[in-house]
């Protein structure tokens, strides 16, 4: 799915992103909860006000974990494991918002990397956030 090269340029772009992880995971939760209301109902007992500790303690979450998997992509089944079982049996998330998450993502990336985001780096991160968007929804098969 993913050449040698898209799987360095994705490493490399996440691998920038996990010192700003608050306030890039919070900017694409915000995003989404703005862009898809629905998204909020899972949220309901956090304060998800703009810059709230809360919101940026889950986005750091996420992008620490989007983060760890593209370290060694080939081996996402085994590192998302526990997310997917947390999140369709534990918390019961529609996984349809995985899909949402991560176009709010791709809209994110490119907002803060500019140019440096270009139209290689956003097909292969499109690639890898759906292959990871499936993977966190295989445990709903």
């Amino acid at each position: 799915m993913l050449t040698k090269h898209e799987k360095e340029l994705i490493a490399k772009i996440w691998d920038k992103m996990i010192p700003v992880a608050s306030d890039i995971g919070a900017e694409c939760l915000l995003r989404m909860m703005t862009t898809f209301p629905g998204t909020k109902t899972y949220f309901a007992h956090l304060d998800i006000r703009p810059g709230s500790p809360h919101l940026r303690s889950h986005g750091k979450k996420i992008v620490l974990a989007i983060a760890e998997c593209s370290k060694d992509i080939s081996s996402m089944m085994v590192t998302l494991a526990p997310l997917q079982t947390l999140h369709a049996y534990k918390l019961r998330i529609d996984p349809c918002n995985f899909k949402l998450l991560c176009h709010c993502i791709l809209v994110t990336l490119a907002a803060h990397m500019g140019d440096e985001f270009d139209p290689v780096a956003h097909a292969a991160m499109d690639k890898y956030l759906s292959a990871f968007a499936a993977v966190l929804a295989e445990k709903y098969r």
